[in-house]
């Protein structure tokens, strides 16, 4: 039986990944713009961080993580990062970066692993690009970063984009709301499936994100948190819908809008694109205010997002948003004859040292099969060279697109080729 790749996860050939350089060629343009810098983190971390990061209650933690032993320690066990702000955090605190600058702007791209139902821009090896902003505390920068995702969107020539955005209290309010949710659900709570049952009083915002219709169902009519906020959390809310005016930005006010991660206080936002369907959000994020503090390190207000590339990508892919294939500017030499292979060779290494693509036929083959390849690969340019060629001391250069040939001395051919190639 042939060995397949693990359900959930692709491979990304080369016409796939002209797409993705596409996509993040864009993504670190727009960030430094907006001032941010790059990071790398580890694929798995210990378990620990995503448990108290993430929240026990979440399905992330519950149903979705890839766990396994260290193989140091019988107690201890690593997890294939499912999300990127926790690492990030981590990373944060462990550096001591928070020590060093005021205000941090971090941005990264890469995979993420979660154990879902594979379907349409969903995998279980998945890619997120995201950004973190660790220092400020004010709505000023929820604008930006919110105006930085949609800015990428445009920037894609996606319309039919729609900002869903909510605040989610923080510590001091939602006590009142836990308590409100409880006094809602509790008559219903036979009623509620299993994890909301459990969650009822561990967590109950967890119930305004469960994926169950039944579920959904049961919350219509459930308290909204915009009653219940504290005065700073308000205020803050306030401000973030001043900028958004200000900035010209279309949002619609979705009490519903929890987020999956227990980590949010105050904003929380997603970009959803419609023409998705039900899997319509491309990006989301929000404040978490208390996650620093939470992973050991000083109380540091903090905001992020997160874009699912794969979504990113479908969507671009369903507008027909993808940039056409690069024309190509390679050459390709033909060489005849053990002699001319001889001469070819150091030739096209020269014009790879220019960075010019180039390439050579190694086996032999004949005129009419170097030719076919040629044309396979469809070289700009096609360097003929054979006994004859030798003698006179040039090569034939051939342009594919019409067929016009001209004898160039191979003591110019490098220079010919590379003002050819360089001025198109």
């Amino acid at each position: 039986m042939a060995i397949r790749k693990p359900r959930g996860t692709q491979d990304f050939l080369p016409e796939q990944m002209r797409n993705w350089h596409f996509i993040e060629g864009a993504m670190r343009k727009l960030t430094k713009a907006y001032g941010f810098e790059e990071i790398r983190t580890p694929i798995f971390e210990d378990t620990g961080l995503f448990l108290r990061g993430i929240g026990e209650t979440t399905d992330v933690v519950q149903k979705e993580m890839y766990t396994f032993s260290t193989g140091d320690k019988k107690e201890s066990s690593f997890t294939l990062r499912p999300e990127n702000t926790a690492s990030a955090v981590r990373a944060y605190l462990e550096n001591k970066v928070y020590g060093k600058e005021g205000v941090t702007k971090w941005f990264y791209m890469g995979p993420m692993f979660r154990h879902d139902k594979p379907q349409a821009g969903r995998y279980r090896q998945f890619h997120q690009f995201g950004a973190e902003v660790l220092g400020p505390q004010g709505p000023l920068v929820d604008a930006e970063v919110i105006c930085m995702v949609l800015q990428l969107l445009r920037d894609f020539g996606l319309k039919d984009l729609q900002l869903e955005v909510n605040s989610v209290g923080c510590p001091q309010c939602r006590p009142k709301y836990r308590e409100a949710l409880i006094a809602f659900f509790e008559p219903k709570k036979e009623q509620l499936c299993e994890d909301c049952q459990s969650r009822l009083y561990k967590n109950p915002m967890r119930i305004l994100d469960c994926k169950n219709d039944h579920c959904k169902a049961l919350s219509v009519g459930a308290p909204e948190i915009h009653e219940h906020l504290c005065p700073a959390c308000h205020d803050h809310f306030e401000g973030l819908k001043t900028y958004l005016d200000a900035a010209g930005v279309a949002y619609n006010l979705n009490p519903r809008l929890v987020r999956g991660l227990d980590y949010y206080t105050k904003t929380a936002f997603e970009v959803q694109y419609t023409p998705l369907g039900a899997q319509s959000a491309v990006a989301g994020g929000g404040r978490y205010d208390g996650l620093v503090e939470q992973l050991g390190g000083p109380h540091t207000p903090a905001i992020g997002f997160a874009m699912g590339m794969e979504r990113l990508l479908l969507a671009l892919e369903k507008q027909g948003l993808l940039p056409d294939e690069e024309e190509s500017k390679s050459l390709f030499v033909v060489a005849l004859g053990q002699a001319a292979q001889e001469a070819a060779f150091p030739l096209v290494q020269a014009f790879r040292s220019h960075y010019l693509t180039a390439e050579m036929d190694g086996s032999g083959k004949s005129f009419k099969a170097q030719m076919k390849y040629a044309d396979k690969i469809k070289a700009k340019y096609v360097i003929i060279l054979g006994d004859d060629e030798l003698a006179k001391g040039q090569a034939l250069v051939k342009t594919m697109a019409t067929g016009d040939q001209e004898g160039v001395s191979l003591d110019s051919l490098v220079d010919h080729m590379v003002g050819l190639l360089k001025n198109q």
